[in-house]
């Protein structure tokens, strides 16, 4: 494909104001949440004493300040904010004073660049198995996993085989419980705030323990969390106000995935759901600092003025885990094909705008100009290419990404991670 740049001052590199005004970006090439895995554990890690808690340590505060640029913005990988959320091993959470001191040595190195870090608070729900947490997988209803050979991620400690999911069946939250973890998030977002982090993003996509409520093939509940459209949103309503109560609104923000099919959020009333659920915040909650979503089918907008010319052989799909054609089967089955965010778009108004999925140096130009979204958020090509921001910015070509580096824990945590070189060999 070739491309002929028409417009020396890409609107990527134009000022967003952001925060309801009270933070200003000098580019719109945002860093996407990312997990890496490359936490230190609090203690050594054995069979009978499996390590179940990660703190950042220097490899991580590395990582961020490599990618830090001068009021670019920096959304931080998914950050438990609680033992029983964690999904994964080698991830770092806030919830011990240990993890508080790293993060805040993360937090310093980007300020110190100039740049801006959010902090994403992220609670797996049923996507993790009790040998990870100590404690029960959690979901809105007990929804076994309904692929018997579908396992977790990593082997528990100790141990080289797989776990499926379905061998260990999520516990259903009482009201008691869903209410301690809107504490826990509470707890995390106001020591984030007090550490330095910028502002507070909370992951409701992908699967994760909000979807799972929205999600109608999970959340089986016939309470006032479940059952409609309407009440299947009440947990992230609930959850929204009180994080916004204790740090101010316009210091949250949120990702939401509303046609994702990660970890079986396979739920219907797509539309419905996610409608409701989006007028309620934009009502609600109207001076949020910004709201992330990630594409349901991707396709390069086609701007008013002509910015790049392009040759679109093919349509693109993103999933993370599924084929396009998989995933256009699911769409199709919905009648939601060719959907796209202009529908939650056109909710939010004013309120910034971002989109994550598939972005790179051949199909970002000219999507901020038609106004379709006002920032766009790269994460595979920000893990091999620190100086991204520059190399979008100068025209420069990408390097190229190790997917197999992607997920850690890794005895070298720096191979694949902050071992990248600049454009510069720096």
């Amino acid at each position: 494909m070739t491309i002929h740049y028409l417009d020396e001052q890409s609107g990527l590199f134009q000022p967003l104001t952001i925060s309801n005004g009270h933070l200003t970006l000098e580019h719109r090439v945002v860093h996407a949440p990312l997990t890496r895995n490359r936490g230190e554990p609090l203690h050594p890690c054995t069979p009978d004493h499996p390590n179940r808690i990660w703190v950042p340590g220097d490899v991580v505060v590395e990582y961020y300040a490599q990618r830090a640029t001068k009021g670019g913005l920096i959304i931080s990988e998914g950050i438990p904010p609680s033992l029983e959320s964690n999904g994964m091993p080698g991830v770092p959470g806030l919830f011990i004073p240990e993890q508080a001191q790293g993060w805040k040595r993360v937090v310093d190195a980007v300020h110190a660049k100039g740049a801006i870090i959010f902090c994403q608070l992220w609670h797996a729900g049923r996507a993790t198995i009790p040998q990870m947490t100590g404690s029960p997988a959690v979901c809105p209803s007990a929804s076994v996993w309904d692929s018997p050979g579908e396992c977790y991620s990593h082997p528990p400690a100790g141990s080289t085989k797989p776990v499926p999911y379905a061998n260990h069946p999520p516990i259903e939250m009482t009201v008691e419980h869903i209410q301690q973890t809107i504490g826990d998030y509470c707890s995390a977002a106001k020591l984030a705030m007090e550490i330095g982090f910028d502002g507070v993003e909370i992951h409701a996509g992908n699967g994760y323990l909000p979807e799972q409520f929205l999600s109608s093939n999970i959340n089986k509940r016939h309470d006032v969390y479940g059952g409609s459209p309407e009440k299947r949103c009440k947990f992230v309503f609930e959850l929204m106000a009180e994080v916004a109560k204790a740090i101010g609104e316009h210091n949250l923000s949120i990702r939401l995935s509303p046609f994702g099919l990660f970890n079986q959020a396979r739920g219907e009333q797509r539309l419905e759901t996610w409608s409701h659920l989006c007028e309620g915040l934009k009502r609600d909650l109207p001076s949020l600092s910004y709201v992330s979503f990630i594409e349901p089918v991707f396709r390069p907008p086609y701007p008013v003025r002509v910015y790049v010319w392009f040759v679109l052989t093919s349509r693109q799909r993103y999933e993370q885990i599924f084929s396009y054609e998989e995933k256009d089967k699911f769409l199709e089955s919905w009648g939601l094909l060719d959907v796209t965010l202009d529908r939650f778009r056109k909710i939010f108004g004013s309120t910034p705008f971002f989109s994550a999925g598939g972005w790179d140096d051949q199909n970002s130009w000219g999507v901020v100009e038609s106004g379709k979204y006002d920032a766009l958020l790269y994460g595979r090509y920000f893990t091999s290419n620190p100086d991204l921001v520059r190399r979008l910015k100068d025209k420069l070509p990408l390097a190229a990404y190790d997917r197999t580096r992607f997920y850690g824990p890794f005895e070298d945590k720096a191979f694949h991670y902050t071992d990248y070189p600049t454009v510069d060999g720096q």
